[in-house]
């Protein structure tokens, strides 16, 4: 466990962001089929039990989700992914039943901020200047994935200059060995890497 932890994540000055966990990319619509391989590992009942303890504690738990407009229009179409999921059955159109965050993460004085675009939930949307104006100073990144969102917020959490903590059962990546290097030879040296058990603990002191 993290030196002081509890101190790093109070709930007066934390938030837990839950990254594209939603119905349409890891749940029973997905979209991406080896990245909902890698969350049936354990992922959601490990999240599903983080967000309980955040919530009793007080902490703020955001579902930073990933939808668009019907038409799609404005949506990036500037990368392989983005080609990629242009072509799945199954569409992130915002409203749909596959915007939706996972039944089991959800729960009341949750907030749901959808991005229109791009790869990270810090960037153009609504989320930083929220947490700004809370007070929030330490970011719990948790869902998915490695192989891109989750690095790519925790880049923008440091920038804007937030502390950032992830427990590492909180994420996956596919496939799991680029998951775990990400974590320790990347993610380490700009976050603190913890487990959810960790966290629970840090929010029952």
């Amino acid at each position: 466990m993290a030196r002081d932890l509890p101190t790093l994540v109070a709930p007066e000055h934390t938030a837990l962001v839950i990254v594209e966990c939603q119905r349409g990319v890891i749940g029973e619509q997905a979209s991406l089929p080896a990245l909902a391989e890698a969350a049936r590992g354990g992922l959601i009942p490990a999240l599903a039990g983080l967000a309980r303890a955040a919530r009793t504690a007080g902490v703020k738990v955001i579902h930073a989700t990933a939808g668009h407009p019907p038409d799609k229009w404005g949506a990036n179409t500037n990368a392989r992914l983005f080609g990629f999921t242009a072509k799945s059955a199954v569409q992130l159109i915002e409203g749909s039943d596959a915007v939706q965050p996972v039944p089991e993460l959800v729960g009341d004085g949750d907030l749901v901020l959808v991005r229109h675009h791009g790869l990270s939930p810090m960037t153009g949307t609504d989320l930083e200047p929220m947490m700004r104006n809370a007070g929030i100073t330490t970011v719990v990144l948790a869902g998915v994935s490695l192989n891109i969102a989750i690095p790519n917020a925790a880049f923008d959490a440091v920038n804007a200059g937030y502390q950032v903590v992830i427990p590492r059962d909180g994420v996956v990546g596919t496939p799991e060995s680029y998951g775990s290097d990400v974590l320790d030879h990347t993610l380490a040296f700009v976050a603190t890497l913890v487990t959810t058990s960790d966290l629970r603990s840090a929010w029952t002191v």
